[in-house]
């Protein structure tokens, strides 16, 4: 069993399921926003890759600027991207992200979902994007890694089409993250020691192993098409393939679609935690 000291963040003081019926909340550190807060293990293969076609290459994993990117740029076909890690369904892909501008398009996705019933607010469109400047660098920096733990980022994406060129941006409709990480020492389920040390132990053993759901957001115009659902599955499959048996998320007591959402895909509330929690908030498992 190896142990080893980890600077322990409060992520429980602003949870969201990220599908609905947002709140206001604040970017808590480096690593976590009020949707998830992931890290990774492992650097990205996605910095040494570039797609076989002139004109389209694929940036390298760094800070950007939204006022880099390239928001006409166009969504690379299947055989550019040559993945192994997807999951189809229906007229939709879910995978990984590869280029920055649908890393910046996920944190849109967010930025939208978090201001969804804001509309008559003044000044809306500059706080979405500043929402979503803070969300993509947040999400590059979460999949550099930090403190030993894995994450990833998903995205849905329509299908290629046939004499069809879309943007990136008109491509990716959905959005999901998955952290996998461990618990701290003495906790039976995440987040259970809330007046833990500021430096906390972490046994790094597989029964301590979890998986962490979060940012689930689907673009108004692609909802009912079981995106969220088809999502929430291919993460599920992929904490699976990470050795990861149980799976966690925080959703809104009065969410009443993520909750029959994640009810539907199995996850049952951990009883334990109701107390220790926001009241506004359930603790959802699922064993997988």
């Amino acid at each position: 069993m190896s142990t080893i000291l980890l600077h322990r963040p409060e992520i429980f003081k602003f949870p969201h399921d990220g599908f609905g019926n947002h709140r206001k909340f604040h970017t808590i550190s480096a690593s976590w926003t009020m949707n998830m807060d992931s890290k990774s293990s492992l650097t990205t293969k996605r910095e040494e890759l570039s797609i076989q076609n002139p004109g389209t290459s694929i940036p390298r994993m760094e800070s950007l600027r939204s006022s880099d990117l390239r928001f006409d740029r166009l969504q690379p076909s299947d055989q550019e991207l040559l993945q192994e890690n997807k999951f189809e369904f229906g007229r939709f892909v879910a995978r990984e992200p590869v280029l920055d501008e649908e890393y910046w398009t996920a944190a849109w996705l967010r930025a939208e979902s978090h201001w969804e019933d804001r509309t008559n607010e003044r000044y809306i469109d500059s706080h979405k994007r500043k929402f979503a400047e803070q969300e993509f660098n947040a999400i590059k920096r979460r999949c550099r890694g930090q403190n030993g733990e894995k994450y990833m980022c998903f995205v849905t994406v329509k299908k290629e089409e046939r004499n069809v060129k879309r943007t990136v941006l008109k491509s990716v409709v959905g959005t999901l993250d998955l952290s996998v990480r461990y618990l701290l020492h003495g906790e039976t389920f995440p987040g259970e020691r809330i007046k833990a040390p500021f430096f906390s132990c972490i046994n790094k053993t597989d029964p301590n192993r979890y998986g962490y759901v979060a940012n689930l957001c689907v673009a108004k115009s692609a909802r009912r098409q079981g995106i969220a659902c088809n999502m929430l599955h291919f993460a599920l499959e992929s904490a699976k393939s990470n050795d990861v048996q149980q799976v966690y998320v925080h959703v809104f007591k009065n969410n009443r679609p993520a909750q029959e959402l994640y009810q539907k895909m199995g996850f049952k509330m951990v009883e334990i935690a109701s107390s220790q929690l926001q009241e506004q908030t359930d603790l959802l498992c699922i064993k997988i």
